[in-house]
């Protein structure tokens, strides 16, 4: 498989303004895939909306890490993707692409709903072995189907861990706050992992937020490890561009604070999902998903330098 099967944006909409990929140690890809969602439709969109709002964000330094993506960074635009086609199949063809990808950059990817992190941790897992993973999301994604259907965008997680692409002993829930039964809320918690919830983070930013830090740290230790940050993580009034909002969530602030903080750990790639356009206002969702992903990104060059 060839890079030249991805669909390239043009210049004045690849991520930071970027240029396409080439030998570029660090590869942004889109994911545009919403086939399996359970609410509202439309973060196939996503990707396209995160590369624009990200150009406001190309002409200087990130302010706490001081360094610039660019020079570093190479576009691959988005994924082809048979959006029609069965999950399983489109599952197959984003690992396919990805795992292209992955031997060659470390990647971020933008979604497409939730369920597309399963075929990414399935390409990280054949590169790197069982993985410890960090995962931002209002809800717990481990239900064991979602309203009837045997996989989706509620499910991967328990998919991730049944299938030993995960250590639950190293994966972290931030920000989980939705209804649910508690055998799917708490269930990476009895498996051995750490969740800490929206209702536990309430009022804790910045110094505050450095005790959560050193708990995820101590136990992930330098494991090879895997982002997954769901927009929805933010409070709706932070990003309301989504298709299952939650009300009483993080601020862009505090997941600011802990991309930061834990940008030490070993990561090997992350993706930011579940935006979508249709439903956002003024650009905030697109524009703080752009911001957290050039974090992110800061954050790994700055350690490399």
């Amino acid at each position: 498989m060839s890079l030249g099967q991805f669909a390239y944006a043009n210049n004045s909409n690849r991520f930071l303004a970027a240029p396409e990929l080439a030998a570029q140690r660090f590869a942004v890809a889109g994911v545009p895939f919403d086939g399996a969602v359970t609410n509202r439709p439309g973060a196939r969109f996503g990707p396209q909306e995160i590369r624009r709002a990200s150009l406001m964000l190309c002409d200087g330094l990130h302010p706490f890490f001081e360094v610039s993506p660019l020079g570093h960074l190479g576009d691959a635009g988005d994924m082809r993707l048979p959006n029609a086609s069965p999950l399983t199949e489109v599952r197959a063809q984003i690992q396919a692409q990805a795992a292209v990808l992955m031997a060659r950059h470390h990647c971020v990817f933008l979604g497409g709903d939730h369920s597309v992190t399963l075929a990414l941790l399935r390409a990280a897992k054949a590169q790197h072995g069982p993985l410890a993973l960090v995962h931002f999301d209002a809800h717990c994604d481990t239900w064991q189907d979602h309203f009837g259907e045997p996989s989706g965008h509620g499910t991967w997680t328990y998919e991730a861990i049944q299938e030993g692409l995960v250590s639950p002993q190293h994966a972290v829930q931030i920000g989980l706050r939705s209804s649910g039964e508690r055998a799917a809320r708490e269930y990476v918690q009895d498996q051995g992992g750490m969740i800490f919830t929206a209702r536990q983070l309430r009022g804790l930013d910045g110094a505050a937020l450095q005790p959560v830090v050193q708990q995820i740290t101590a136990r992930l230790g330098q494991r090879h490890c895997y982002l997954t940050l769901d927009i929805d993580c933010l409070d709706p009034a932070f990003a309301p561009g989504t298709g299952t909002p939650e009300p009483g969530g993080l601020s862009s602030s505090q997941v600011l604070t802990l991309l930061e903080s834990l940008a030490g750990l070993n990561m090997i790639g992350m993706d930011c999902v579940e935006v979508a356009p249709a439903y956002d206002h003024a650009e905030l969702t697109s524009n703080v998903a752009a911001t957290l992903v050039w974090t992110y990104l800061c954050g790994q060059i700055a350690k490399r330098a």
